[in-house]
């Protein structure tokens, strides 16, 4: 039997890149384990990257669990670059990087009430009072919130 392509199955060349970028990120979450946060960044020839976001089974009310925790204990960006640095796994595929948080012992950390260090903390206020000298605008704060593990976070 020979298959044969028709008018209304072809593959017609769309510039979405959103489905492939789909279907990518969808086969590279198989690979990980349940309540897994995936961090995906597609690196582009002209020096570009897109950033994609996808849960593994689990992590999608995990990581929103995780980020209202944070948020109600007043943690902000500093501790969410510390906490997400302590359990940080970083991998590569080609023009891909591959950032995946184990979301359980992400959890441990809030719950047990680890923050940044100092130093850290200091960094990032440096980094926002410069960007605001460059750009002249003035930073609402220089602390900013939490950044996300969860959906509702990470996608706003």
């Amino acid at each position: 039997m020979t298959a044969t392509l028709t008018a209304s199955t072809a593959l017609v060349p769309t510039g979405d890149r959103a489905p492939v970028e789909n279907a990518v990120v969808g086969g590279i979450a198989d690979g990980f384990g349940p309540e897994t946060f995936l961090w995906v960044e597609f690196h582009r020839p002209d020096g570009g990257m897109r950033i994609k976001y996808v849960w593994t089974d689990g992590g999608q009310q995990l990581g929103d669990r995780i980020d209202s925790l944070a948020m109600t204990a007043g943690m902000d960006t500093a501790d969410w670059l510390h906490v997400a640095d302590r359990h940080e796994m970083v991998s590569s595929r080609g023009r891909l990087k591959i950032k995946a948080y184990p979301l359980r012992p992400v959890l441990a950390d809030v719950q047990g009430g680890v923050r940044a260090p100092e130093e850290l903390r200091e960094s990032v206020r440096r980094l926002l009072r410069v960007a605001g000298e460059i750009t002249g605008q003035v930073p609402r704060t220089l602390t900013p919130r939490w950044m996300g593990f969860g959906p509702v976070l990470a996608n706003s």
